[in-house]
């Protein structure tokens, strides 16, 4: 009789089974008091197996447990500022610059791991405001370097020549055609190892630009530039006259690149692999004073027709 009673009381004890085997209620530990309730009270005879001192001795097996349990995971437990430099160095690298540098108002280690050059081998910004911003550092672990720049104010405005902007289309311009020029001199002076640099969209840099960081970057092995009007033949020089380890240059949309300056590299970098898609094939810039002798040609033809 007194074991019938047991078994109705032992089963209302337990709680719904818990998936985590390392909960402080998993199933396991409740399956533990058990164990050691029942051994230390020996169920198996009769004569000592009251209900009510059983169920005492389960609560109290119970808690002893749980409480070790508790103990181990807090033992386990380690804050973010307890790993190394090098294990935060990894776990930055999988966050965007803006959450980097939230992450570094935290506390002083933390920043010091934002400040990191070996945290910024990468750098990529979808337009020239970004590179106003205070969320990276520019150091000498950059190798890969892109900026681009996919805006309708670009085919709008920047391409425009500057002799057929209007006075708006100028003050538009004004605020951010020295963006990616004082940029890219900044990246001439710290980032001596870049390896890759993709500009695309970037109306405003001039061949000096590009040249400057052919000089100073004699590591880079990537050119990639992209719908930047202002690039010119003399870009193209530059190409010619670096003795670094430049393997792959890419000239697209830059529609004052000519066919000439195309086969100059060619002829004296054969090692350079070069593509220019629609670059040589685009109607270059004109000067003022070059359509003047056209439209009086026009008008005298209007006039005598």
């Amino acid at each position: 009789m007194e074991r019938e009673r047991i078994a109705q009381t032992l089963p209302s004890l337990t709680v719904p089974q818990l998936s985590s085997q390392n909960s402080l209620h998993s199933p396991a530990l409740y399956v533990q008091a058990s164990s050691v309730c029942l051994k230390r009270h020996h169920v198996s005879r009769p004569h000592n197996t009251g209900c009510g001192l059983i169920v005492a001795a389960y609560q109290q097996a119970y808690h002893r447990l749980r409480d070790e349990a508790s103990l181990s995971v807090s033992r386990l437990t380690m804050h973010l500022t307890q790993l190394n430099r090098e294990c935060l160095l990894h776990l930055f690298s999988f966050l965007d610059k803006d959450s980097r540098k939230s992450l570094s108002l935290t506390c002083h280690q933390l920043r010091e791991v934002f400040l990191d050059p070996r945290l910024w081998n990468l750098l990529h910004f979808s337009s020239p405001c970004q590179l106003r911003w205070d969320n990276f550092v520019l150091g000498p672990s950059l190798r890969y370097l892109t900026i681009c720049w996919y805006s309708s104010r670009v085919l709008q405005v920047c391409n425009i020549e500057d002799w057929l902007k209007t006075s708006f289309q100028k003050d538009i311009c004004s605020k951010h055609e020295s963006l990616v020029s004082t940029f890219l001199a900044h990246v001439c002076h710290m980032c001596p190892n870049l390896l890759s640099l993709s500009l695309s969209g970037c109306g405003h840099i001039t061949d000096q630009d590009v040249i400057s960081v052919l000089q100073s970057c004699r590591k880079l092995r990537r050119l990639h530039l992209e719908n930047c009007v202002r690039i010119t033949d003399r870009s193209l020089e530059g190409v010619a006259a670096h003795r670094g380890s430049l393997e792959e240059v890419k000239v697209d949309f830059c529609r004052n690149i000519t066919q000439a300056g195309l086969q100059a590299v060619r002829e004296k970098r054969p090692g350079v692999q070069l593509s220019s898609e629609r670059s040589a094939d685009l109607i270059p810039d004109s000067r003022p004073e070059e359509k003047v002798p056209l439209r009086r040609t026009l008008q005298k033809l209007l006039l005598f027709s």
